[in-house]
């Protein structure tokens, strides 16, 4: 069975989600090497892609991991949610001691996955995060080594946002607005 993280009540929309209430999981402060284990979180293997849109469930602001935030992802021993390295980096979201001895172990590298070793591990614990009826994948890919992460750093996407919010027109002033029934 692979170990489950960031599977939060409040993330899946229900209570009794496997890793509890994610403001249980809340810290002040992060490991001393937080930074490698967001990105050891964004470079997981890719299972399932979700095209939902969600903000932080803490603070309710859009973040970097917002489009696709329920994807799964996995390191063939571990699955976990896409938006769980937002969560890592911002709220230091306490991660299993498991965990954290295991990524260390591998110095915080992806290792390849081996789909034929994963698939039947997988199948147990899709049902136990509400996968219950997700395609099979097939069982003829092999070994897949890891990509290169495409998700854009937390500094990347603040710039691109407080961009954003530069070219948004600002009200219309001293002019009246139009009556909508003319």
């Amino acid at each position: 069975m692979l170990g489950l993280l960031g599977f939060h009540d409040e993330l899946e929309g229900r209570a009794g989600a496997p890793n509890g209430s994610v403001h249980d999981a809340v810290r002040a402060a992060g490991e001393p090497d937080e930074a490698a284990l967001v990105g050891y979180l964004d470079a997981g293997h890719p299972l399932i892609d979700v095209t939902e849109g969600r903000s932080d469930v803490i603070t309710g602001a859009a973040h970097r991991h917002s489009g696709g935030s329920s994807s799964l992802l996995t390191d063939g021993e571990w699955l976990w949610r896409l938006d769980l390295a937002h969560y890592v980096e911002t709220h230091h979201l306490e991660l299993p001691g498991a965990f954290l001895g295991h990524v260390r172990a591998l110095a915080h590298r992806m290792p390849a996955l081996d789909w034929a070793d994963l698939a039947p591990r997988l199948d147990a614990a899709l049902p136990l995060v509400g996968w219950t009826s997700a395609v099979p994948w097939p069982l003829t890919r092999g070994v897949r080594e890891p990509e290169p992460s495409e998700v854009m750093t937390r500094a990347e996407f603040e710039a691109r946002e407080a961009a954003r919010a530069r070219e948004r027109p600002g009200p219309r002033r001293g002019r009246a607005r139009k009556p909508r029934w003319a």
